[in-house]
């Protein structure tokens, strides 16, 4: 499970850098940020060559979210990039201005939605000049492109068409009003009966398998359901074939479990099988030893309305030796917190095992996590596996880093933040709060509880994820203001807690409102998070004035009055949280989240757009990748050289050149 930022305006803690531009693109949400690998020039070469190996492999993979997003996306950024690098026009115009715009939006969102509001893309480009550029380019540089021209065209200018990429609305068929391609003419009811007869058929079973994760579900025209799994065989196997290759390099020069580990997701890529890549997952997890990691495969499903299909990423990292203290104290204390989470007792694990958490240098960033990124993860997801063996946890802090030096002096704090106090406080501990409270979310959080015996993992339905980071978050909210914490010397003080909410109710209420389209409801998994606990508390706490809107100088502010009270209220509801998802308690999940998660208050919307509007502050980051290039005497690879591109298009369509493998249509 990927987790987002708390804070994200707090200075950076990490070893400064050289004074260099981190912002290095800017388009209409977006900022585009480089990130730094500090710590890559000191490896052993044999780490430095498996960084290499496995950073490949990341990016193979890359056209496979493009097609999982939407089926026409291929085709749609194919001709945008063709168009893009043989137009002999006039680029500074206003139409073609705008043109590029969709296409690096394209890039950013891996295809034709908004990679956080799912909403298709409005060109603010016309259809006549389009065809104007092609006609000035002529037929023969798009190839068999041009046969998919009319669809291209319908894609991008028929609004009708494709125009939300993961719908959740309630009393909708969350399939056919969904643009993303896994699923291909069958019904929400069709597929959930599929998926329902296998688990019937592996009831029981203390390992069930995740079916359904790594396959796209089809109806043909005789009306027979089946599954077009993705492997190299089958459904995505050019990708998939290039995947394996960097991993085989990559498994030569692994050592110790971790080869054992690669060896395991080859097999699993090449068959297909998902109980080998339960026996990925296993090896993966046991592995702690290993100072250069990887995650790579169909992973989180927060991109299906089921919460069954799972989308390709990648990461490629290495240990931050020094910073790993504070989530070692926290791993090796995880049965203390899960013994005193503020939960049902029969619903706490009597036995935590395997948690192991990690701060970690990322190296390259690839699939559904390029290029925007989480700054934390928690793997692998089956229940069972995180009940029998445990669950990894990392903390992302290169990119953390990034994010605070990109937001340095942009004015967010002066402009949301009431009090000065509060402001004072998120400047002293902002990203210590931001990279405590990412620790306990992953490492602990995802980990953390249990299913009351029958009950499915997938019994929440479309509001799994949404239910899943509430959970984590609260558990994240309710701990960093535990003593235990201070004895722990973990925080200095209850002050870093009073940034940490602070922030995050003035963020779910408030200023993640600017990340959505005026008139929208909520719909992204996070953001719904976010405002399901931050309304809520305020909903229960409004007889004591916990939280409050304040209004001054015809701003609305919203401010935390009681922290303590706060932090009472984050247990009761993860108390409740709890209970939904031990007890697979559907209808109770979908009546928090449709009352607290999903309406917007469009006054308050409009506000807050325009106070954004008026920082120029972009809502969203991505980043670009480094690049590395392999040093050989001979045939012997002595060496790898790390440099860091700064140019947004040029990085986007050198990976369009070099990492394209599947067809226009799949």
């Amino acid at each position: 499970m990927a987790s987002v930022p708390l804070l994200t305006l707090a200075a950076g803690s990490c070893c400064e850098q050289a004074e260099q531009p981190w912002i290095v693109d800017r388009f209409d949400d977006i900022k585009v940020i480089r990130y730094e690998v500090p710590g890559f020039e000191e490896l052993p070469v044999e780490q430095k060559e498996l960084i290499y190996y496995l950073s490949e492999a990341a990016k193979c993979g890359r056209d496979i979210l493009f097609d999982q997003n939407c089926a026409i996306n291929l085709p749609v950024r194919r001709t945008l990039e063709t168009i893009y690098t043989n137009y002999k026009g006039d680029r500074s115009s206003t139409e073609w201005l705008a043109l590029e715009k969709y296409l690096k939006k394209v890039w950013f969102a891996n295809g034709i939605h908004h990679h956080y509001s799912n909403d298709k893309f409005v060109p603010e480009f016309s259809e006549s000049y389009f065809d104007q550029v092609i006609a000035s380019i002529g037929e023969e540089p798009f190839g068999e492109l041009t046969s998919l021209r009319d669809a291209v065209k319908q894609a991008i200018f028929n609004p009708a068409l494709y125009p939300t990429k993961l719908n959740q609305k309630a009393g909708e068929d969350l399939l056919l009003t969904s643009s993303s391609n896994y699923y291909k003419g069958v019904t929400q009811a069709e597929a959930e009966a599929f998926y329902a007869a296998m688990a019937k058929a592996d009831a029981g079973n203390p390992t069930p398998i995740s079916y359904g994760l790594n396959s796209q579900l089809v109806k043909n025209e005789a009306g027979l359901i089946y599954e077009r799994t993705w492997y190299a065989g089958g459904m995505y196997g050019a990708a998939i074939e290039k995947i394996i290759y960097w991993l085989e390099k990559a498994e030569q020069v692994a050592i110790g479990e971790q080869q054992q580990t690669i060896r395991h997701l080859i097999d699993y890529y090449k068959t297909g099988d998902l109980s080998l890549f339960d026996a990925y997952n296993i090896a993966w997890v046991a592995d702690t030893q290993s100072h250069v990691d990887f995650v790579n495969g169909f992973i989180e499903d927060y991109g299906d309305a089921l919460g069954r299909k799972a989308s390709w990423e990648s990461i490629v990292n290495f240990k931050d030796v020094e910073a790993c203290h504070r989530t070692e104290v926290i791993s090796a204390n995880a049965q203390w917190f899960e013994d005193h989470s503020p939960i049902n007792p029969a619903y706490r694990k009597p036995e935590v095992k395997g948690v192991s958490a990690k701060v970690i240098t990322v190296a390259m960033l690839g699939g559904d996590c390029y290029p925007a990124t989480p700054i934390g993860i928690n793997l692998p997801n089956a229940d069972w596996i995180r009940r029998d063996h445990g669950s990894k946890s990392v903390t992302i802090d290169n990119i953390t880093y990034a994010y605070d030096k990109a937001a340095q002096g942009n004015g967010f704090t002066e402009e949301f933040v009431l009090r000065a106090e509060d402001r004072e406080r998120m400047k002293l501990y902002g990203k210590q709060a931001d990279d405590l409270h990412t620790d306990l979310h992953e490492c602990l959080g995802h980990g953390s509880g249990r299913l009351k015996e029958g009950v499915s993992p997938t019994a929440l339905g479309s509001y799994s994820s949404t239910l899943e980071e509430t959970r984590a978050d609260l558990f994240g909210l309710y701990y960093i203001g535990d003593p235990k914490m201070i004895e722990l010397g973990l925080v200095p003080s209850f002050e870093l807690a009073k940034a940490a909410y602070a922030d995050y109710i003035m963020n779910g209420m408030m200023t993640q409102l600017s990340r959505i389209e005026p008139g929208k409801q909520v719909e992204e998994s996070h953001m719904r998070n976010r405002k399901l606990i931050a309304e809520w508390c305020y909903e229960q706490g409004k007889a004591e004035n916990v939280i409050e809107w304040v209004v001054e100088n015809d701003k609305r502010y919203i401010v935390v009055n009681n922290f303590e009270r706060l932090r009472e209220l984050f247990g009761e509801m993860l108390h409740e949280i709890q209970r939904i998802k031990s007890e697979g308690d559907f209808e109770a999940g979908k009546a928090l989240v449709e009352q607290y998660a999903v309406q917007v208050d469009p006054e308050l919307h409009r506000e807050v757009l325009a106070r954004y509007q008026a920082l120029k502050i972009e809502p969203y980051g991505g980043f670009v990748n480094p690049e590395y290039e392999p040093v050989y005497e001979d045939d012997r690879l002595v060496d790898v050289k790390i440099s860091y591109p700064a140019n947004y298009v040029e990085q986007m369509l050198n990976y369009a050149a070099n990492y394209s493998f599947l067809p226009n249509i799949n």
